[in-house]
């Protein structure tokens, strides 16, 4: 049975509101038909909501469109909220142009042409009747133009810029009112494969769980909108059943940037939707977060689509964003960038503290065809010549951009960056290099726009684990999940630095494999907001020892042991510190037991990693 929330009320919530018999708001994100427009939820907090945007690869895609009322005729000017993204490296007229079509009338005015930053654009006027008509988002390039909003007005005035001011419009405009999802024991945030993992694990020890996903697709990173294979190693001391649950939603097949069936997305939903005691809120992101003293009482959620708004109360919270959301949300304490050598005399960190992290991948792949196939030209001012592109059909992991900028804040240039490096290679491999002959029957097949990210902020728990820890294989009597993989540090390419000083594409990695080490329970709980357990790649961990755990196997086997201590808070009535401090045998009693089907054969024999093996075995 399929317990799956999807909320999306397109049918009955009407995708434009009038604000005034003088103007009408519309959200691109709402609009009924997508088209061949893909719906972008990543920079929500960075400029206020999803949007809509025409990844089309270089080739145009199908209009987006919706049905809106006018309840009064008359001549409206036209403003799109929108911006040139290709700014920040060229000033030549943008990359994504799109136009607005209302009922049979294209208006003139291109947009997405000008513009540094998120902005409200004059489309020109349009003469309408009263009544119910069709717009559309009219795509020219296919190359990433992006719509947040349309606002018609009679009047010559946009909306406010301002984010937080324009969040009271749209919700005015959208009619928005704050539901209850209803109470649960256990609210997991984050459908990758360690919020799967602990809302499953949790859920199988009799909780009722919410579990959180801000895209309509499970796995995060492992979803066949990322394409990123799981890694490290299952089943290992000291307790052999955690990772178990892997072989029920893993996928059987290795390999970054391959076919989306390679992911099966399709197994990842049925995992969830076969537990009862599992409820999944698709498209939902958490926005705010109310506290009652040092615990969350809730959290607020919007839908990436119909805006509807959801307040979700629970005794118990884990924070599986990734980007530690609900932590920084609750005045968590937390760490971003890497500590300097000294605070922790950890060899792999640098002398002087810095802001640098791992960077985030932009994956992408060709395809070999039958005929010769084109790709239009796309110069925004890289410096990608005969000498600086690299001639290659497809790029994983080690396409990784944003290492010197801040995964938050920087979050969409770093993303527009990794597509912008991908279309110029492109473009001068098919139009000008010298061996444009070997790909004029390739084609541009894939390029990911949501990025696969490996490190922001780290919500710090009641220990840090370092390097030390785990080189010197550190004894702790909270041990939990094994990480096997190696300490796995990216960074930039020098060779791709000397060709593009300053704004590298590329990555190295730097290997220093490990024994296997269990990781302390006391990582994955937060030392000042009481009720928050954390799992994912935003556990507690310096830099150095993120290079270890963050991989999805052992991520996902940390949120396995995530829902066993819940599970332990709910039958005592207590909070995640109390598991470490009085319940700690009962965690143990659960771990060598594992949440995962132990008669299943072992699927997860690929991307195993350099582990040494257990040490005196």
């Amino acid at each position: 049975m399929k317990k799956s929330l999807f909320i999306i009320y397109i049918a009955i919530f009407c995708s434009s509101i009038t604000l005034n018999a003088q103007s009408l708001f519309v959200e691109a994100e709402s609009f009924s038909s997508k088209g061949g427009w893909v719906l972008d939820q990543q920079f929500m907090d960075l400029m206020g909501s999803p949007y809509l945007m025409a990844h089309g690869k270089g080739v145009k895609v199908s209009d987006a469109s919706t049905t809106i009322n006018f309840t009064t005729s008359g001549q409206y000017n036209v403003y799109v909220r929108t911006f040139n993204w290709t700014s920040p490296w060229s000033e030549k007229s943008g990359a994504g142009k799109f136009k607005i079509k209302v009922g049979k009338a294209t208006l003139s005015t291109t947009l997405g042409e000008s513009g540094n930053c998120w902005e409200w654009q004059n489309a020109g006027s349009v003469k309408v009747a009263k009544g119910s008509t069709t717009i559309s988002l009219v795509d020219l390039t296919g190359f990433n133009g992006r719509c947040d909003a349309i606002y018609f007005t009679k009047e010559n005035k946009a909306p406010t810029n301002n984010i937080d001011k324009l969040a009271v419009i749209r919700n005015k405009a959208a009619g928005v009112k704050i539901k209850s999802a209803g109470d649960y024991d256990f609210v997991v945030i984050g459908g990758g494969v360690a919020g799967m993992s602990a809302a499953m694990a949790a859920a199988r020890e009799g909780l009722t769980v919410a579990l959180i996903n801000d895209r309509p697709i499970l796995g995060g990173c492992n979803s066949s909108e990322i394409r990123v294979h799981l890694g490290g190693r299952i089943n290992i001391a000291p307790y052999s059943n955690l990772g178990n649950m892997i072989k029920e939603f893993g996928h059987n097949r290795g390999g970054n940037a391959q076919p989306a069936d390679y992911y099966e997305d399709d197994k990842k939903q049925q995992f969830i939707d076969s537990e009862k005691n599992i409820t999944l809120f698709e498209s939902t992101r958490a926005i705010s977060v109310t506290m009652s003293g040092s615990k969350i009482k809730s959290i607020k959620t919007k839908h990436i689509e119909s805006g509807e708004e959801l307040i979700f109360t629970a005794p118990l919270f884990s924070d599986c964003t990734g980007d530690g959301t609900i932590g920084y949300l609750a005045d968590a304490d937390y760490r971003m960038g890497r500590e300097s050598r000294s605070e922790h005399n950890e060899s792999l960190a640098p002398e002087v503290a810095d802001k640098m992290t791992m960077g985030a991948s932009v994956q992408w792949y060709s395809k070999d065809t039958d005929g010769i196939t084109s790709f239009p030209a796309f110069d925004y001012g890289l410096g990608f010549n005969e000498k600086t592109i690299e001639k290659v059909t497809m790029g994983e992991w080690t396409w990784e951009t944003g290492m010197n900028y801040d995964q938050i804040k920087d979050f969409e240039r770093i993303r527009d960056y990794g597509m912008a490096v991908v279309y110029s290679n492109w473009s001068f491999l098919k139009n000008h290099s010298s061996v444009k002959a070997k790909y004029a029957k390739k084609n541009l097949e894939w390029v990911a726009y949501i990025a696969g990210k490996r490190e922001s902020r780290r919500l710090l728990g009641d220990h840090i684990l370092t390097q030390n820890d785990v080189v010197g294989l550190v004894k702790y009597k909270d041990a939990t999940a094994s990480t096997t993989w190696s300490i796995d540090l990216h960074y930039p390419d020098p060779r791709n630095s000397a060709k593009f000083p300053n704004a590298e594409f590329k990555s190295i990695a730097k290997h220093n494999n490990i024994y296997t080490y269990p990781v302390p329970y006391r990582c994955l709980y937060s030392r000042n907001v009481d009720n928050l357990f954390m799992a994912g790649r935003n556990i507690s961990v310096t830099h150095a020892a993120l290079g270890t755990v963050r991989v999805m196997r052992t991520t996902a086997m940390l949120g396995e042991v995530v829902g066993m201590a819940a599970s332990i808070c709910h039958n005592h009535k207590s909070l995640p510190r109390s598991v470490y401090n009085a319940h700690l045998p009962e965690l143990i009693s659960l771990m060598k037991v594992g949440a995962g089907d132990s008669k299943l054969p072992d699927n997860q024999l690929f991307n195993l990693g350099g582990s040494l093996g257990t040490k005196n075995e």
